[in-house]
């Protein structure tokens, strides 16, 4: 059974894209098909409203301050966030929640991902440049 609201929050997303990218009517449907990800944060607890988001472009890299290496780092594991390599990092042990979704396609496959860490630092060690958006 499909879920709805999947299928609607894909196709805002594909709606999404293609808006942004402001380009004629075929060349936005071939980068649609392209390699792109929706990624959000939100910072604290369950009920924050404090998201932010962006369209992470990858062909060419384009979205955030950082989408070349996002854009590398995921093709290195072929869109697989979870498999981006650990880097070693010193991070406090201060609780201040953050949550990173993701949500697009990667070689026309569907991604999808959710995380909570527990603290900027933290996801930033796990998920590299993917969801480094700016202040």
């Amino acid at each position: 059974m499909t879920n709805p609201t999947h299928a609607v929050r894909g196709g805002l997303l594909a709606a999404l894209a293609l808006l942004t990218l402001g380009a004629s009517a075929p060349d936005r449907a071939s980068a649609v098909q392209g390699d792109w990800l929706y990624v959000t944060l939100t910072r604290g607890d369950d009920r924050s409203s404090d998201t932010r988001g962006t369209l992470l472009l990858c062909d060419p890299p384009q979205g955030h301050g950082r989408a070349a290496q996002a854009c590398a780092e995921l093709r290195r594991t072929d869109g697989d966030i979870t498999r981006i390599p650990h880097r070693n990092s010193i991070c406090t042990e201060i609780y201040a929640p953050v949550r990173a979704t993701a949500e697009g396609q990667w070689s026309g496959r569907p991604v999808t991902y959710e995380q909570t860490f527990a603290n900027p630092c933290v996801m930033e060690a796990r998920t590299g440049a993917v969801f480094a958006l700016s202040d």
